[in-house]
C-alpha cells in the first residue's frame, strides 16, 4: 500500500513540477504562455511589487505564509524519513552446514514467530518484524498482553521458547530481539 501511495504521490509532484518548470522555461525564452500564468516573460516576476505590498497592512498574511511553508517542510521531511526507514527483511540465509546456504522467506519466519508468541500464556496478539541483514537478522516483537498476564514470565517464555526455536530452526548463531509489551484494553468488571 505504501508503495502505491509513494508512486502516485511522486508522479503527481513530478508532473506539477515538470509543467511549472516547462512553463517558466517557455516564458523565459519568450515563447507564448497561458494568459493566467503570473510569469509572463523574460523580465517578468512571480510576485510583483504591488502583490508583495498589498498584504503588508494585514498582520496575519506573512505569518500564515511562513507557517504554511514550515508545515510543508516538516511534512516533506517526515515523508523523506519514512522512505529511509528499513522495510521488512525479505529473506534469511540459512546455513545448512554443507557449505551451501538455503534461503528462508522472512515472512514465513515472522509468521512462525507470531504463532509461537500467541501460543504463550497471557498473550492476546503478537506482531513480529524482521530487520537487519539476511545473514544476521534481528526481530522487533510487539506483544499485547491479557490483563492476567505476567510480563516477566511472558518475556522469559518468548526468549526461551519462541525465539530459541526460530534461532535453532533457521541455523542462526543469534537472533537479537526488541520486545514491546502492551496491554489489551478491557472493561472493568462489576462487583456485586
Amino acid at each position: 500500500m505504501i508503495r502505491l501511495v509513494n508512486r502516485v504521490l511522486l508522479a503527481l509532484i513530478g508532473l506539477v513540477l515538470l509543467c511549472a518548470g516547462g512553463t517558466v522555461l517557455a516564458a523565459g525564452t519568450g515563447l507564448p504562455v497561458p494568459s493566467w500564468w503570473p510569469y509572463a516573460g523574460p523580465r517578468g516576476v512571480l510576485l510583483s511589487r504591488a502583490n508583495r505590498l498589498r498584504y503588508r497592512d494585514d498582520g496575519w498574511w506573512w505569518p500564515v505564509i511562513i507557517a504554511a511553508l514550515a508545515i510543508l517542510v516538516v511534512l516533506a521531511l517526515w515523508w523523506l524519513l519514512s522512505q529511509l526507514r528499513r522495510a521488512r527483511l525479505p529473506e534469511v540465509l540459512v546455513n545448512g552446514g554443507d557449505g551451501e546456504g538455503a534461503v528462508l522467506r522472512g515472512r514465513a519466519l515472522e509468521d512462525v514467530l507470531v504463532d509461537d508468541a500467541e501460543s504463550l500464556h497471557g498473550v492476546a496478539r503478537a506482531a513480529v518484524r524482521l530487520t537487519g541483514r539476511r545473514t544476521g537478522p534481528s526481530a522487533r516483537v510487539r506483544l499485547l498482553l491479557e490483563p492476567h498476564a505476567r510480563p516477566g514470565e511472558t518475556l522469559r517464555g518468548l526468549s526461551d521458547e519462541s525465539l530459541a526455536h526460530a534461532r535453532s530452526s533457521a541455523g542462526l548463531a543469534s537472533l537479537p530481539a526488541e520486545v514491546r509489551l502492551g496491554a489489551v484494553k478491557h472493561r472493568a468488571e462489576r462487583v456485586s
